[in-house]
């Protein structure tokens, strides 16, 4: 599922990277969140009248890290590789966990992660022609959001059972982004034959990973997890060169390996969730 998700993901990227020239990134976002939010909800159907104001705090707070995140990554592969961005927007899942340890060990892995995403900037991981500031940020801003994403996705799957949490807080991820998307995705209604790539986009990018992501966290250790999920970076970067022509260098693929190899270790060396204890029932009476 994590694999699957990781692929679906990028390929569902590079279709948006499509769209860009005819809606621009932040119409792209508003069709990916939009149109994955109406799948979702004709799946789900969740009863929302019945949802208490803790469920709705947990989902509004998930549409707005979708809101984030979507948002600011797609502005982000608008101006720099695929790629690239991903490695460079992995930053914040790898820094939120290694603050919530507080240890030195992951510190250090933090820093060899640095020490790639810096090797991409100033080198363009060897492909030439330099890196747009402007996109590295965006990408920064987009990794920050991972990291809320990744708390928030937590609080909606505890919170709100099925597929009903994810599929709301999309709607409300693409509420918010009308004002900024809605004159981009109208242009799409002046090309049709672009409909079809939208609709692939939504379902690659937010409806079969998002899905497939909040199955593999109720059945996986959340160590598991987060190893698969480090392929990510190699991933797009393999998704960008297939599907949009952008090489890469070896440097770069030095760099996207360094962040990689700290994602994993990162993960291997975290301290494992505490369990509950195991009481045993006592015997009933003869």
């Amino acid at each position: 599922m994590v694999l699957g998700s990781c692929t679906s993901l990028q390929v569902g990227a590079a279709f948006a990277a499509q769209l860009f020239p005819r809606v621009g990134p932040a119409g792209a976002s508003l069709l990916r969140l939009g149109l994955a939010a109406l799948v979702l909800l004709a799946l789900a159907r969740p009863r929302l009248g019945s949802w208490t104001r803790r469920q709705w705090t947990a989902v509004l707070a998930f549409g707005g890290s979708l809101v984030g995140m979507n948002g600011a990554f797609y502005a982000a592969i608008d101006r720099i590789p695929l790629g690239t961005a991903v490695t460079v927007e992995f930053l914040g899942p790898l820094v939120l966990a290694a603050v919530q340890s507080r240890r030195l060990r992951d510190l250090s892995w933090v820093a060899l992660a640095a020490a790639g995403v810096a090797v991409l900037g100033l080198t363009d991981g060897g492909a030439g022609g330099g890196l747009d500031p402007v996109g590295v940020v965006f990408a920064l801003v987009a990794g920050v959001f991972w990291a809320l994403y990744i708390l928030a996705s937590a609080r909606v799957g505890a919170a709100v059972p099925g597929q009903g949490g994810l599929a709301v807080a999309m709607g409300v991820a693409a509420l918010l982004l009308v004002p900024l998307g809605a004159t981009g995705a109208a242009h799409l209604s002046a090309a049709p034959h672009l409909v079809v790539v939208a609709v692939t986009m939504a379902v690659l990018a937010s409806v079969v990973p998002y899905s497939l992501e909040l199955a593999a966290l109720r059945r996986l250790p959340t160590r598991v997890f987060g190893v698969l999920l480090s392929l990510e970076p190699a991933v797009a970067t393999l998704a960008g060169w297939l599907m949009l022509g952008q090489g890469i260098g070896p440097v770069g693929l030095v760099a996207i390996g360094l962040v990689v190899l700290a994602s994993v270790g990162s993960t291997l060396s975290a301290r494992p969730a505490p369990t509950a204890r195991q009481v045993e029932p006592e015997p009933l009476p003869a």
